[in-house]
């Protein structure tokens, strides 16, 4: 089965939800603007639910070093970057010795390449649609990218797919771009940052199914 991601949870009852599912990653997000988003110390209470097993995903925007100390004592095991580079991915692998995804957008083949670039040591490329100019969020609005883009323009490096997958959708993706990691968030919510225990469970039965 390809490993999956509940990204942007907030509650007890859906971290444990995914968990149960067999989420591969739990995803918690520390940028404000974002309706998904949980303070380190929040964070903290629910990351305690989470058996080892199972990755602890920080979602991060530009973050300083001191965030990045927050949400590491919260006791996150991944750190996701967006707006960030090849030279800050591997400053934060080698001080805190943590796998670093790099989220980047994408609209083109052009940006399918200039995100390999700027993903450096990384340890996933995650892919995401690129966002709208005027949208406040690098992430997590719900929209998906040309998936033919992936198929013409193959990442070289290992990456993940993200943006507007949901329980109509994911097995297709699975199936036509072979991502080694799906990455939802609207996806399974009722509203904003309002996540579904059943959608969540039925998400986990597609991306089975794929």
């Amino acid at each position: 089965m390809t490993p999956f991601k509940i990204c942007g949870l907030s509650t007890p009852e859906t971290v444990d939800a995914s968990v149960a599912v067999g989420a591969a990653h739990l995803g918690f997000n520390f940028f404000p603007p974002s309706p998904r988003f949980v303070e380190p110390g929040t964070a903290a209470s629910l990351i305690a639910r989470v058996p080892s097993g199972v990755g602890r995903v920080a979602v991060l925007v530009a973050p300083d070093d001191a965030l990045v100390a927050a949400v590491i004592e919260a006791g996150v095991t991944i750190l996701q970057l967006h707006d960030a580079g090849a030279e800050r991915v591997g400053e934060l692998k080698s001080r805190y010795n943590l796998p670093v995804w790099l989220a980047a957008g994408v609209k083109t083949r052009d940006d399918i390449r200039s995100a390999e670039k700027a993903a450096g040591p990384a340890d996933l490329l995650l892919l995401d649609a690129k966002a709208p100019n005027d949208a406040p969020l690098p992430g997590g609005n719900g929209l998906a990218f040309d998936w033919q883009l992936l198929i013409d323009t193959r990442p070289g490096r290992r990456f993940g797919l993200a943006g507007g997958l949901g329980i109509g959708n994911v097995a297709d993706a699975i199936r036509r771009v072979a991502p080694a990691l799906v990455d939802v968030a609207s996806g399974v919510e009722e509203s904003a940052g309002v996540k579904s225990v059943d959608k969540i469970r039925a998400f986990a039965n597609a991306v089975r199914a794929s």
